[in-house]
């Protein structure tokens, strides 16, 4: 009896010790592998371009609703006329024109309403002294403009800021900026500004030396002009006009 339970413990040993060699067998073979498919040979030239993604168009309304003002690419959203707003946005700035209370933020206008604000068109004459952080400078029969969100504002030297006025006639066809014959000065934008607000300071700060100096460089020299004189008031004129610019940013030399 005890002869055997040896010989079948003996049997299951066995049997157990084969099976565990023949999974270290298995687990050892070499599994095969994909092929992998053959690589195109690249000559010694640079690497074919890759076509450029198209760049999606900007939409019309953004997700705020807001609009988006196309006009001389001014590129910029804006709450369109008639958005009622229970409170008025952060440094916002109060206007009056015609007995009429208005606020002004970042190139949008606003008028009360019950007791929340809508977005309106200013009035033209209203004036105010520094322009939206956003404009475009556009010149319409050689004047400069400046638009933001379908209203034009043109510099009224008289009360030293920009006024709201009537889309100019010609609006759909812009012109370029004139010669205001700077050739004596030089001018730097230290600011960064860009070309057509550079033309536009430089206008601006012509017509303003002109009135105070009474010299306009632009303008021949009348047949008895006296020489001495011209450059004298030349001078003067330059003078002024340097001055104006610097305070406008520029470094004039």
């Amino acid at each position: 009896m005890k002869k055997t339970s040896g010989i079948a413990l003996l049997s299951l040993g066995l049997l157990l010790v084969g099976a565990q060699f023949g999974r270290t067998a298995m687990a050892d073979e070499p599994r095969a592998e994909p092929r992998a498919e053959p690589r195109a040979q690249r000559g010694p030239g640079p690497a074919p371009a890759r076509a450029p993604a198209a760049a999606p168009g900007r939409q019309a309304y953004d997700g705020r609703g807001q609009v988006l003002d196309e006009r001389y690419n001014h590129g910029r959203y804006y709450p369109p006329v008639g958005t009622v707003s229970p409170s008025l946005p952060a440094d916002y700035r109060p206007y009056y024109r015609g007995g009429q209370r208005y606020y002004f933020n970042g190139g949008v206008w606003y008028a009360p309403r019950g007791t929340g604000f809508v977005v309106v068109v200013p009035p033209p004459g209203l004036v105010i002294s520094v322009l939206p952080p956003y404009y475009s400078t556009v010149w319409i029969g050689g004047v400069p403009y400046y638009y933001a969100d379908n209203v034009y504002y043109s510099w009224q030297p008289d009360q030293n800021g920009y006024a709201v006025v009537d889309p100019p006639d010609n609006a759909d066809a812009p012109s370029s900026p004139p010669n205001t014959g700077q050739m004596d000065l030089i001018i730097y934008p230290a600011n960064g500004q860009s070309k057509e607000q550079q033309a536009a300071d430089q206008y601006e700060c012509h017509n303003w030396a002109k009135g105070q100096t009474g010299f306009d460089p632009t303008q021949p020299a009348g047949p008895n002009s006296d020489a001495n004189s011209s450059n004298y008031n030349r001078a003067l004129y330059n003078r002024a006009m340097s001055a104006c610019l610097q305070a406008r940013g520029y470094q004039v030399n």
